[in-house]
């Protein structure tokens, strides 16, 4: 199976599924290629009835996921071809919530930007003890106004996921468990081993208990998809006015940006 995949890859333990973003020459960031695989494997993971937990991690020591490729931005203007001719990052956030299995983000570095909504999402996060964590948006002309703020909120607490958005500092893992936002802080070389032993652990478990209780969890929160979708319109044309336009260029030339005289009024 692992030949389908060019930017990811996907093992089987037992009972627990691994999927692995593999770019770590771009620091596992995502462009619209690894989002249709990922989406793919955790369909696959979804349809295994085999597997009863997911594991979610990044290649290498440095990254978990930075999110989007700034640099495939930079090339194309976009974040490259893709199957259905959408960058599905909307559904792959709905598919982590949606699979009836819990999902285990083995987070093995930086988790930043669009990469830390990823780790927010999955049911319980283990982190090696060189992860940092932190959103970058409103630094670089972005945001994530959907789950990324309103669920991390839940997680964190409304003054912490104010923090995180208004000031793109990073944090990291023993400041993470402190605020609820990691499960377990563990030495970098024992992260995938304790990640697989938490999801062998839940592997004992009634599957159908487990995906009853997802889903219950879920339900509390389903109406901030309604959100994200609205955010992600709104993204879309904030990212190609000036001010979201000046967030990206000053990235990419390593300048610090000047938002204000490109503002939007209102």
């Amino acid at each position: 199976m692992a030949q389908d995949y060019e930017d990811i890859r996907y093992e089987t333990d037992g009972p627990v599924a691994v999927i692995t973003i593999d770019r770590p020459e771009r620091y596992n960031a995502f462009r619209g290629r690894t989002v249709d695989e990922l989406i793919k494997a955790f369909r696959t993971a979804w349809a295994d009835r085999g597997v009863q937990a997911v594991i979610l991690t990044g290649a290498g020591e440095k990254a978990f996921c930075t999110g989007g490729d700034v640099k495939q931005r930079a090339e194309t203007g976009d974040y490259g071809p893709t199957e259905s001719g959408m960058f599905e990052i909307g559904n792959l956030h709905k598919l982590i919530r949606d699979i009836p299995k819990p999902v285990i983000a083995a987070v093995n570095g930086l988790a930043i930007g669009g990469g830390h909504v990823l780790h927010v999402l999955c049911d319980l996060s283990i982190a090696s003890e060189t992860a940092r964590f932190g959103q970058a948006g409103p630094r670089v002309g972005s945001f994530d106004a959907g789950f990324g703020s309103a669920y991390l909120a839940r997680v964190i607490g409304e003054k912490k996921a104010r923090e995180f958005w208004y000031l793109c500092r990073q944090y990291g893992a023993a400041e993470a468990e402190r605020m609820g936002l990691v499960n377990a802080v563990v030495p970098a070389d024992q992260l995938l081993d304790e990640a697989k032993a938490w999801a062998f652990e839940i592997a004992e478990k009634s599957p159908t208990a487990i995906r009853f209780l997802k889903q219950s969890f879920n339900a509390d929160t389903d109406h901030q998809a309604g959100l994200s979708n609205l955010a992600m319109s709104a993204l879309d044309l904030y990212a190609v006015s000036p001010e979201g336009m000046e967030g990206a260029t000053a990235f990419a030339e390593k300048r610090k940006p000047d938002f204000a005289s490109h503002v939007i009024h209102h």
